[in-house]
């Protein structure tokens, strides 16, 4: 069982997110009509089991507070805002169910999700021949808003290009040219890779890979290989509890005295699950709770704080983010149309209490992907703050890790 020493971060914390979430759909309701007002529904399908639980609760629980200070504000054009949760469970196929059930049983107005980035491919499919918008909280794979991109949906966590290019150089630089992946067999993994790729190879480097399914448990075999090969760097790319298990049984082999370890993500989510020799590596945050001088951050922190009792992930701020850009584009356009309203978001610039990070990241017009910053740094155990296991050494604007929208593959196609 996976648990943090502070803070209590583990199977049970998902346990108990999941319940309290399936708890709030039968109050809600209750709370609505005492207010007198029809609700307008927000569906938020994530994956709260499988091994990419402990993102998703924390997506969720982000969502559920922005929602909480939504309707304190007055909601959505005097209307309270119910958010709706459904379980994915990690499958393109319940993913897909689930939506599908929002739109046509539930009548929710949007769709926030997935952390699975083929669970999130398959819903846009969905959310696209039944024109209801979209934000794709955490999926990361490029051609969301890429090849694949339509209309509807737009992108609150970076693409996978955005994460790679903003940190492949530092890698090559520090360590040197010569990589080994270790690569989820699915849609984010895939496109990770194959950014990365790109670039090493641009730089003249060499690479080997293997490709593991979700949810392994021993990764000896691959670790074996990987040794085998020699890199000098071995790239992680692996998520959630996989990335959690991989990571403790690369210390275990004695790997990390033998190469670098990195990648894009490495999130807080998963740092707290692993011991503190495991906590190594140069890596990518796409948010991060301790950023002095930016406005609005504390205070978020601090409210994430009394709900969880941990600082604020880039996960909350993900769900956080993503019901607050729906409420407040529809407060300014005055509709719950769907296509005026993702008229409305090709451009805009969040505001600083929802952007919560230098400058003003907008959803650019070209892909709807956010050019949101990415930070990188260096994991790390603990230095004061139980919370404090990332340095952040160079954060770089999401439109320069982005690249020109053109080079995406994204060809926008509006309803008549």
């Amino acid at each position: 069982m996976v648990q943090r020493k502070s803070g209590g971060f583990g199977r049970r914390r998902v346990l108990q997110g999941a319940a309290a979430i399936g708890a709030s759909q039968l109050a809600a309701p209750f709370i609505v009509s005492a207010l007198g007002e029809v609700p307008i529904k927000v569906g938020f399908v994530d994956p709260l089991t499988g091994s990419l639980s402990l993102q998703a609760v924390s997506e969720v629980e982000g969502a559920r507070y922005g929602t909480a200070e939504i309707n304190k504000k007055g909601g959505i054009m005097g209307r309270p805002v119910e958010l709706l949760v459904e379980d994915s469970a990690n499958d393109v196929g319940t993913g897909v169910q689930k939506t599908r059930k929002l739109i046509e049983r539930d009548q929710v107005s949007f769709i926030i999700g997935d952390v699975n980035s083929g669970i999130a491919i398959a819903m846009a499919q969905v959310t696209s021949e039944k024109k209801i918008l979209h934000i794709v909280s955490g999926g990361h794979t490029d051609p969301i808003t890429g090849k694949n991109c339509t209309w509807n949906v737009f992108r609150i966590c970076n693409s996978t290009a955005m994460d790679a290019n903003a940190i492949a150089s530092t890698l090559i630089e520090k360590f040197g040219k010569r990589w080994y992946f270790l690569t989820p067999d699915y849609a984010y993994g895939h496109s990770v890779q194959a950014g990365f790729e790109k670039l090493l190879k641009a730089a003249g480097g060499t690479s080997a890979a293997s490709l593991v399914p979700l949810g392994t448990p021993d990764y000896s075999a691959y670790l074996i290989q990987a040794k085998a090969y020699a890199p000098q760097v071995l790239i992680n790319v692996m998520g959630g509890g996989d990335q959690v298990s991989s990571l403790k049984q690369f210390v275990q082999f004695g790997l990390d005295k033998q190469m670098a370890v990195g990648g894009t993500l490495f999130e807080l989510e998963s740092i707290r699950a692993v011991p503190d020799g495991a906590r190594v590596g140069w890596w990518t945050m796409e948010w991060w709770w301790d950023q002095p001088g930016v406005p609005h951050v504390a205070e978020f922190n601090a409210s994430m704080k009394k709900i969880t009792g941990a600082s604020a992930t880039a996960r909350n701020w993900f769900g956080y983010a993503s019901v607050q850009t729906l409420a407040t584009i529809a407060n300014q356009e005055k509709t719950l149309d769907s296509v005026k309203l993702a008229r409305a978001l090709a451009g805009f610039k969040l505001p600083p209490e929802i952007a919560l990070q230098p400058g003003a990241p907008a959803f650019r017009e070209g892909d709807h992907e956010l050019m949101s910053t990415v930070f990188v740094g260096e994991a790390h155990p603990p230095k004061g703050d139980p919370d404090n296991m990332f340095t952040v050494h160079n954060p770089v604007p999401g439109e320069k890790a982005a690249g020109p929208a053109e080079a995406t593959g994204c060809k926008i196609r509006w309803p008549a």
